[in-house]
């Protein structure tokens, strides 16, 4: 629920799907380990996973580490990285936000110029809290988007149908794809995230440079402020990707780009100053879709995020 003039109302968590309805319902997640999430990430070498991760491979100042985690969502364990190496936490890149109800494989980057003899010491002390898999040094720091993709292994338990109906689905799947809706757990729970960022201030997502001296480096949460933030601003920007989504696939023109799109294949915005980049009758639908929800689009008025766009369409690969 959230609270916004003095009105309450309800967050939709749920939108369309390609066929219309849902050919079953399972329970996903009974367990961390039913939601096995690796990150693709082609700059590192594919090599057998050991638990003694004190050989460092490649050369820069940064350290990236290929971290194994359960029950700890990405922000906190930068936090908890950021710490471990004394190091700022901006300095601690990743790709993307990995889900906490899951057994997840991701990398992450530290900046530590000139301290390379002492990787195997940090690795050590990293592994008493989360194996680390591989470790290699880079050149550049890990930035959002930098992966090729990720690799699922996902069970379903209690499924309510047959095994040919889900394999029909399956097929459609393989064939057309699948509308690219962020998932819920992105919104945190009944919408929570969206409820906060109402209440953020959106030119503090702004402040970067100076301000690194007078940030915490004590407990992985004392930068919590603004990581969190960057979570409820991520949070608005995908919703309102779904809400305009749902609209496609409503309609069913999902699947292909309309004119005004930046692209030659079907894409949403991910709103930012300016709102979005697509222009023309699809660029003012997208706008006034967001119009509907204005406590979260002034959000976008005060900061200096660029529009950006994302697929519509989610293929899968090796399903």
């Amino acid at each position: 629920m959230s609270e916004s003039s003095g009105e309450t109302r309800s967050w939709r968590l749920e939108w369309p799907v390609s066929g219309g309805s849902r050919v079953a319902r399972a329970h996903l997640k009974m367990a961390p380990q039913d939601f096995r999430v690796s990150e693709v990430l082609e700059e590192f070498p594919d090599e057998p996973e050991t638990s003694s991760a004190a050989s460092v491979t490649g050369e820069g100042e940064h350290l990236c580490l290929r971290i194994e985690k359960t029950g700890d969502n990405t922000e906190f364990v930068a936090g908890a990285l950021a710490t471990l190496a004394d190091c700022r936490p901006f300095d601690v890149g990743f790709c993307g936000l990995k889900d906490r109800h899951a057994v997840t494989s991701q990398w992450f980057s530290l900046y530590r110029p000139g301290m390379m003899d002492n990787d195997a010491a940090l690795i050590e002390r990293i592994s008493e809290r989360w194996p680390v898999k591989s470790a290699h040094r880079s050149v550049r720091k890990l930035r959002r988007g930098d992966h090729q993709g990720n690799h699922f292994v996902v069970t379903l338990r209690q499924v309510s149908t047959g095994r040919e109906v889900v394999e029909s689905a399956l097929e459609r799947l393989k064939m057309q794809g699948a509308p690219n809706y962020f998932g819920p757990q992105r919104f945190g729970f009944a919408g929570g995230n969206l409820d906060r960022a109402i209440h953020i201030d959106p030119s503090a997502l702004n402040r970067r440079g100076g301000q690194g001296k007078r940030r915490g480096r004590g407990k992985p949460g004392s930068s919590g402020d603004g990581r969190k933030n960057v979570l409820y601003f991520s949070a608005a920007r995908s919703w309102f990707f779904n809400e305009v989504l749902a609209a496609r696939v409503a309609e069913g023109s999902w699947r292909a780009p309309l004119p005004g799109e930046p692209a030659e294949h079907a894409t949403g915005p991910l709103w930012g100053d300016g709102g979005t980049s697509a222009g023309g009758e699809i660029g003012q639908r997208e706008r006034d879709i967001v119009a509907l929800t204005p406590e979260l689009a002034s959000l976008f008025l005060a900061t200096r995020m660029k529009p950006e766009r994302r697929p519509l369409v989610a293929m899968a690969k090796d399903l």
